[in-house]
């Protein structure tokens, strides 16, 4: 995307809808993601996709700390805070990262497998470190921006857990309690993080490169979903 330095800024509605016009790069329109909630993946394909998409849920918090560590205001340090404790939890067996593990071990993987990343595609593994690797090297503007695939996860989540419930006899309520729990979470969270850019992505330069931070991220789910599908293929 070429940046228009000279061009005046967007008016905050005209930002919010470019940024939210990216929502058909979401990876919930990926191939891998409509089979599974058309209840075509076998059991071995859920187990792939939970054992692989478990290294993006656990480099999370990495994630949100490198973001904390390049932002100099203090309020925005305050509230991203809270995302960390989310995901690892106050304690031991606690947080998102823990209830992701419990999806896994209901699809059928041993803990210790998922917890040694034996199943982890390469693709994926190169998709999520570039970008935790974006969220440490980026301006930690553009490294909040890059998380706005918040604010079209909340209906996803939503239609997950009913089509699983439905297509997957053998996963129950409680093996969904990732989603569940993050189903209003994450939509608090994509208002807070869109407030945020809107309020200090104040020049043109910013709210363009702001859009091409949300375009990235799209693009890493993207890569994850295509290396998870051809790593299920090879059963």
């Amino acid at each position: 995307m070429s940046l228009s330095l000279s061009a005046a800024p967007m008016s905050p509605p005209e930002f919010v809808a470019a940024l939210r016009g990216l929502s058909h790069r979401y990876w919930g329109t990926h191939p891998f993601h409509r089979r599974m909630h058309g209840g075509e993946l076998s059991e071995y394909e859920l187990k792939v996709w939970a054992a692989n998409r478990w290294y993006y849920q656990c480099v999370l918090p990495q994630k949100d700390a490198a973001i904390i560590s390049n932002c100099p205001v203090p309020e925005i340090r305050r509230e991203w805070l809270d995302r960390i404790v989310y995901h690892d939890g106050t304690e031991a067996g606690d947080g998102g990262i823990e209830r992701w593990l419990r999806l896994c071990t209901a699809v059928g993987l041993d803990r210790e497998e998922v917890l040694d990343q034996r199943h982890v595609a390469p693709g994926v593994r190169f998709a999520v470190d570039a970008y935790v690797n974006f969220a440490r090297t980026k301006p930690w503007l553009e490294a909040v921006a890059s998380g706005l695939t918040e604010m079209f996860a909340g209906h996803l989540m939503q239609r997950r857990v009913a089509d699983m419930l439905a297509n997957y006899s053998w996963i129950a309520p409680e093996d969904l309690s990732y989603f569940t729990n993050r189903i209003d979470k994450v939509s608090g969270e994509g208002k807070g993080t869109l407030d945020i850019v809107v309020r200090h992505a104040v020049t043109r330069e910013h709210q363009e490169k702001a859009i091409a931070a949300l375009s990235f991220k799209t693009d890493v789910l993207w890569s994850m979903l295509d290396a998870i599908e051809r790593a299920a293929a090879k059963e």
